[in-house]
Protein backbone atom coordinates (compact mmCIF):
# COMPACT_ATOMS: atom_id res chain seq x y z
CA UNK A 1 0.00 0.00 0.00
CA UNK A 2 2.80 2.36 0.92
CA UNK A 3 4.63 1.64 -2.35
CA UNK A 4 1.49 2.52 -4.32
CA UNK A 5 1.24 5.90 -2.56
CA UNK A 6 4.89 6.65 -3.35
CA UNK A 7 4.26 5.74 -7.01
CA UNK A 8 1.27 8.08 -7.20
CA UNK A 9 3.27 10.88 -5.60
CA UNK A 10 6.15 10.37 -8.06
CA UNK A 11 3.71 10.36 -10.99
CA UNK A 12 2.10 13.58 -9.79
CA UNK A 13 5.56 15.17 -9.46
CA UNK A 14 6.51 14.22 -13.03
CA UNK A 15 3.19 15.56 -14.32
CA UNK A 16 3.65 18.83 -12.41
CA UNK A 17 7.18 19.24 -13.80
CA UNK A 18 5.94 18.64 -17.36
CA UNK A 19 3.16 21.20 -16.94
CA UNK A 20 5.58 23.81 -15.57
CA UNK A 21 8.20 23.22 -18.30
CA UNK A 22 5.67 23.38 -21.15
CA UNK A 23 4.86 27.14 -20.84
CA UNK A 24 8.59 27.97 -20.69
CA UNK A 25 9.18 26.09 -23.93
CA UNK A 26 6.18 27.78 -25.57
CA UNK A 27 7.43 31.18 -24.37
CA UNK A 28 10.84 30.59 -25.93
CA UNK A 29 9.26 29.61 -29.29
CA UNK A 30 6.73 32.43 -29.57
CA UNK A 31 7.18 35.91 -30.81
CA UNK A 32 5.86 38.71 -32.97
CA UNK A 33 6.97 39.13 -36.57
CA UNK A 34 8.23 42.67 -37.16
CA UNK A 35 7.37 44.52 -40.34
CA UNK A 36 9.98 46.69 -42.05
CA UNK A 37 8.62 49.85 -40.38
CA UNK A 38 9.09 48.26 -36.93
CA UNK A 39 12.56 46.89 -37.66
CA UNK A 40 13.75 50.19 -39.19
CA UNK A 41 13.45 51.88 -35.80
CA UNK A 42 15.99 49.44 -34.34
CA UNK A 43 18.48 49.10 -37.19
CA UNK A 44 21.34 51.48 -38.10
CA UNK A 45 21.62 53.25 -41.48
CA UNK A 46 25.01 51.61 -42.12
CA UNK A 47 26.82 48.54 -40.79
CA UNK A 48 30.37 47.23 -40.49
CA UNK A 49 31.40 44.09 -42.38
CA UNK A 50 34.83 42.94 -43.65
CA UNK A 51 36.65 46.22 -42.99
CA UNK A 52 34.02 48.36 -44.72
CA UNK A 53 30.87 50.24 -43.93
CA UNK A 54 27.83 49.27 -45.98
CA UNK A 55 24.56 51.17 -46.29
CA UNK A 56 21.50 49.28 -45.13
CA UNK A 57 18.29 49.07 -47.13
CA UNK A 58 15.96 49.69 -44.22
CA UNK A 59 12.87 49.40 -46.44
CA UNK A 60 13.97 45.75 -46.89
CA UNK A 61 14.20 44.68 -43.26
CA UNK A 62 12.32 42.53 -40.78
CA UNK A 63 12.66 40.46 -37.69
CA UNK A 64 11.07 38.90 -34.66
CA UNK A 65 10.49 40.18 -31.16
CA UNK A 66 10.44 37.03 -29.05
CA UNK A 67 7.95 36.85 -26.19
CA UNK A 68 10.78 37.24 -23.67
CA UNK A 69 11.72 40.64 -25.18
CA UNK A 70 14.78 39.62 -27.21
CA UNK A 71 15.10 40.45 -30.90
CA UNK A 72 16.22 38.93 -34.15
CA UNK A 73 16.67 41.61 -36.84
CA UNK A 74 17.78 41.56 -40.46
CA UNK A 75 18.21 44.13 -43.20
CA UNK A 76 19.44 44.00 -46.78
CA UNK A 77 22.71 45.80 -47.42
CA UNK A 78 24.29 47.61 -50.37
CA UNK A 79 27.30 45.44 -51.22
CA UNK A 80 28.47 47.43 -54.25
CA UNK A 81 31.85 48.21 -52.65
CA UNK A 82 32.68 44.58 -51.85
CA UNK A 83 34.55 42.05 -53.96
CA UNK A 84 32.30 39.69 -55.94
CA UNK A 85 33.20 36.67 -53.78
CA UNK A 86 32.14 38.51 -50.59
CA UNK A 87 29.07 40.18 -52.15
CA UNK A 88 27.81 36.84 -53.50
CA UNK A 89 27.22 35.49 -50.00
CA UNK A 90 26.62 38.72 -48.08
CA UNK A 91 23.16 39.99 -48.89
CA UNK A 92 21.84 40.89 -45.45
CA UNK A 93 22.99 41.94 -42.01
CA UNK A 94 21.60 39.58 -39.38
CA UNK A 95 21.46 40.32 -35.65
CA UNK A 96 20.24 37.85 -33.05
CA UNK A 97 20.23 38.68 -29.34
CA UNK A 98 19.71 35.04 -28.38
CA UNK A 99 20.95 31.69 -29.65
CA UNK A 100 18.76 30.27 -32.41
CA UNK A 101 18.64 27.25 -34.69
CA UNK A 102 18.71 27.80 -38.44
CA UNK A 103 17.86 24.76 -40.49
CA UNK A 104 18.44 22.66 -37.37
CA UNK A 105 21.97 24.03 -36.73
CA UNK A 106 22.82 26.15 -33.70
CA UNK A 107 23.84 29.79 -34.09
CA UNK A 108 25.06 31.83 -31.12
CA UNK A 109 23.78 35.29 -30.36
CA UNK A 110 25.69 37.83 -32.42
CA UNK A 111 25.98 39.93 -35.57
CA UNK A 112 26.41 38.18 -38.90
CA UNK A 113 26.31 38.55 -42.65
CA UNK A 114 23.94 36.13 -44.38
CA UNK A 115 22.99 35.18 -47.89
CA UNK A 116 21.44 32.63 -50.18
CA UNK A 117 24.03 31.07 -52.47
CA UNK A 118 23.84 28.74 -55.49
CA UNK A 119 23.01 25.12 -54.82
CA UNK A 120 20.01 25.96 -52.59
CA UNK A 121 22.23 26.92 -49.65
CA UNK A 122 22.08 29.61 -46.99
CA UNK A 123 25.36 30.79 -45.53
CA UNK A 124 26.03 32.67 -42.28
CA UNK A 125 29.34 34.52 -41.94
CA UNK A 126 30.88 36.51 -39.11
CA UNK A 127 31.67 40.21 -39.61
CA UNK A 128 35.11 39.24 -40.91
CA UNK A 129 33.45 37.27 -43.77
CA UNK A 130 34.46 33.86 -42.35
CA UNK A 131 31.87 31.10 -42.83
CA UNK A 132 30.09 30.19 -39.59
CA UNK A 133 27.49 27.75 -40.88
CA UNK A 134 25.79 26.64 -44.07
CA UNK A 135 22.37 24.99 -44.32
CA UNK A 136 20.05 23.95 -47.11
CA UNK A 137 17.45 26.47 -48.21
CA UNK A 138 13.99 25.87 -49.64
CA UNK A 139 11.85 27.59 -52.24
CA UNK A 140 8.29 28.66 -51.49
CA UNK A 141 6.45 28.66 -54.81
CA UNK A 142 3.14 29.37 -53.05
CA UNK A 143 4.19 32.73 -51.57
CA UNK A 144 1.91 35.34 -53.06
CA UNK A 145 4.10 38.47 -52.76
CA UNK A 146 7.81 37.69 -52.65
CA UNK A 147 9.85 40.53 -51.16
CA UNK A 148 13.62 41.15 -51.22
CA UNK A 149 13.67 40.33 -47.47
CA UNK A 150 10.96 39.30 -45.06
CA UNK A 151 10.39 37.24 -41.96
CA UNK A 152 7.17 35.26 -41.61
CA UNK A 153 5.76 32.81 -39.09
CA UNK A 154 6.19 29.19 -40.18
CA UNK A 155 2.88 27.28 -40.12
CA UNK A 156 4.67 24.30 -38.53
CA UNK A 157 6.19 26.47 -35.76
CA UNK A 158 9.09 28.87 -35.59
CA UNK A 159 9.77 31.36 -38.36
CA UNK A 160 11.02 31.66 -41.93
CA UNK A 161 13.66 34.09 -43.18
CA UNK A 162 13.02 34.88 -46.85
CA UNK A 163 14.86 36.47 -49.71
CA UNK A 164 12.34 36.48 -52.52
CA UNK A 165 10.97 32.95 -52.64
CA UNK A 166 14.02 31.33 -51.02
CA UNK A 167 13.86 30.73 -47.28
CA UNK A 168 15.33 29.01 -44.24
CA UNK A 169 13.49 27.97 -41.10
CA UNK A 170 14.68 29.26 -37.73
CA UNK A 171 13.53 28.93 -34.14
CA UNK A 172 14.78 29.23 -30.57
Amino acid sequence: MRLQAIGKLAGAGVLALAVMASPARMLAQGGTVLKAADAQKLLPPSVYYKAQSASTQLRNSGGVKFTDGYYLLATMVDTSGYSSDVASKYQAYFITEVPIKIGGKSLSAGVYGVGFIPGDKFVVTDVGAHDVLTVSSSTDTAIKRPMPLQVLADPSGGFRFYEGRKYVHFNR
